[in-house]
């Protein structure tokens, strides 16, 4: 498991501009795959029929959101911030899906972080992560996320 940069809540500002790191590669398999399908009711073909999508386009793909819903995951692996209450997701301002992820292939997050600007009483982090594939120059995912960040 990769080890997490660990910085200090009352020290985020220092890593605004900076990239912060860089997650362990994870398998995208097709059990993955059907659990996000039944979680989202979203059983389109190109995801879940093996059979079809290897006829169709040569193998079933993630969906994008699956790609999406990983960046808590994959984030941990990333940053961890000491001397917080808690975090919450306060949304995003960018998300592409930028290529496909075949099931069989591995991923992982690069993360950088954009910002640090006061917020509510807490630290309002934008980053901007990219979800890459292994073997490809293209990522999956470009997105801007944002956090808030409580001491």
């Amino acid at each position: 498991m990769a080890n997490p940069r660990v910085v200090a809540f009352d020290e985020l500002e220092s890593i605004a501009g900076q990239e912060v790191g860089v997650s362990d590669w994870h398998t995208i398999d097709q059990d993955r795959v059907n659990l996000f399908a039944d979680a989202t009711g979203d059983h389109q073909w190109i995801h879940v029929d093996v059979e079809k999508a290897t006829k169709a386009m040569g193998g079933p793909i993630a969906h994008g959101f699956l790609t999406l819903s990983l960046l808590p995951m994959l984030g941990g692996e990333v940053l961890r911030v000491t001397g917080t209450t808690r975090g919450i997701n306060y949304g995003s301002d960018k998300v592409r899906f930028t290529n496909m992820v075949p099931v069989g292939s591995k991923v992982r997050l690069r993360q950088k972080c954009l910002s640090v600007e006061p917020k509510s009483g807490g630290k309002q982090m934008k980053m901007e992560a990219t979800i890459e594939i292994e073997g490809q120059e293209r990522p999956a995912l470009v997105a801007e996320t944002i956090t808030v960040l409580y001491a």
